[in-house]
């Protein structure tokens, strides 16, 4: 029980933190915003220690998300990293207190090149704070360290406004799921708004027999595709679709069905979908009919199959 209280309180404390971001939210905050939109350069993004960690995160995401963003280590800065900056980049401080001996000796360094500097920081007063040409302010009242040492809501806080800055951007920009999907090709999110079904059914075997087909051919043909399902084809167009199911069904119903052909056994109403659906509208069909393929067309005719498994495999779940 112990625990699960500490877990609770520091939540709650986290989220009331968070809670009251929603009131420093000001002017500086809509010029950063229009500041970063206008600006030809990149988003130079710094900090030492937690807050670095938090930079690197918001870079991330700005990147993610359609603002070019560089992450910056304070103390590599002072060691040749400044060389990184170009003249049309915006840089972001990150710090709680504002005051470290790094950013001290950061800041002057980077005002002399003239580069707009917005701060994030939860000192008001502090030398970053006042050094910067705008003000991002993530002041929490307490950490929710018992000791109020280790930094968490304050990293929190920083990480949330890190959030809210880019979402702000990637609305002002338009940013689609277009656009998302261009920038994590390789991620489960990105095939989500990229893949179409024809990417994967054109990998998989073309189970096909005719009306007049014999149940036994039918059987070598699902067998030997391995999808667990035949479309049935006349004159090149789809007719139906005989599934392994259709099969079990029948030899209950029939002791002799040497005489049976596709035609009598088969689904004359398949579920379709067309070759170029986005995959994932292919997997909400599956859903919502509890089928595990559907048969592929493409401007009316049979295209192949696109099987649960091949989502599964892509991640698309």
């Amino acid at each position: 029980m112990q625990a699960i209280e500490s877990a609770k309180r520091t939540l709650q404390i986290e989220a009331e933190s968070l809670l009251k971001l929603q009131n420093y939210i000001n002017n500086d905050f809509e010029a950063s915003v229009s500041t970063i939109l206008s600006s030809k350069g990149r988003v130079i993004i710094t900090g030492i220690g937690k807050s670095a960690i938090i930079a690197q995160k918001i870079v991330a995401t700005l990147n993610s998300t359609g603002t070019p963003s560089i992450f910056m280590h304070a103390a590599d800065a002072i060691h040749g990293d400044l060389g990184m900056i170009q003249s049309n980049d915006v840089i972001i401080c990150i710090s709680k207190s504002g005051n470290t001996p790094e950013i001290k000796v950061l800041l002057p360094l980077l005002k002399q090149t003239n580069n707009i500097l917005i701060g994030i920081v939860g000192d008001m007063k502090s030398y970053l704070a006042t050094h910067s040409d705008y003000v991002l302010n993530t002041t929490v009242d307490v950490e929710a360290c018992p000791n109020n040492l280790a930094p968490t809501s304050s990293t929190t806080a920083q990480l949330a406004m890190g959030d809210a800055l880019a979402v702000c951007l990637l609305e002002q920009r338009n940013f689609t799921s277009e656009d998302f999907a261009k920038y994590h090709p390789g991620g489960a999110l990105g095939k989500k708004l990229y893949l179409k079904v024809s990417d994967l059914a054109k990998n998989n075997e073309k189970p096909q027999v005719l009306l007049t087909d014999s149940i036994q051919k039918v059987i070598l043909e699902i067998s030997s595709k391995r999808l667990g399902t035949s479309a049935v084809i006349e004159n090149g167009k789809l007719v139906g679709i005989i599934t392994d199911g259709d099969l079990r069904r029948m030899m209950e119903k029939n002791e002799n069905f040497s005489t049976l052909q596709a035609k009598d056994i088969m689904n004359a109403t398949p579920k379709t979908i067309e070759a170029g659906e986005m995959a994932v509208n292919a997997l909400a069909m599956l859903k919502e009919h509890n089928i595990t393929q559907l048969i592929v067309t493409h401007k009316d005719t049979y295209f192949g199959v696109i099987h649960l498994h091949d989502l599964i495999k892509e991640g698309i779940i």
